[in-house]
């Protein structure tokens, strides 16, 4: 069975977001893609797929608040990766976790 061309593009986006070269933004982006790329529309995923192609470090903080964000790339999809980011960060300390249990 072929792809859509949706389809195609996000399984694309998906790849991009977790590898990234940058492990805590990996995580963030990577987990974000696999949870929610498939439920965004046109403009989300053109919005998800700009901050891929934004500098590692930039997006890693703006999403920390460390950095102001540039207007734009102010959009509903970051706003819920800012969201989603806690998650995120609870699941990268269980998958930690599980791979470091204390001895």
């Amino acid at each position: 069975m072929s792809m859509t061309p949706r389809e195609a593009r996000i399984k694309k986006l998906k790849f991009r977001a977790w590898h990234r070269g940058f492990r805590e933004a990996d995580f963030i982006m990577g987990t974000f893609a696999d949870q929610h790329a498939d439920s965004l529309d046109d403009q989300g995923l053109d919005d998800f797929e700009a901050l891929l192609e934004a500098p590692d470090q930039d997006v890693y903080g703006w999403l920390l608040e460390r950095t102001p964000t540039p207007p734009e790339f102010r959009t509903p999809v970051f706003d819920l990766i800012k969201s989603f980011r806690y998650f995120a960060r609870t699941l990268w300390a269980q998958d930690l976790a599980a791979k470091n249990p204390a001895a």
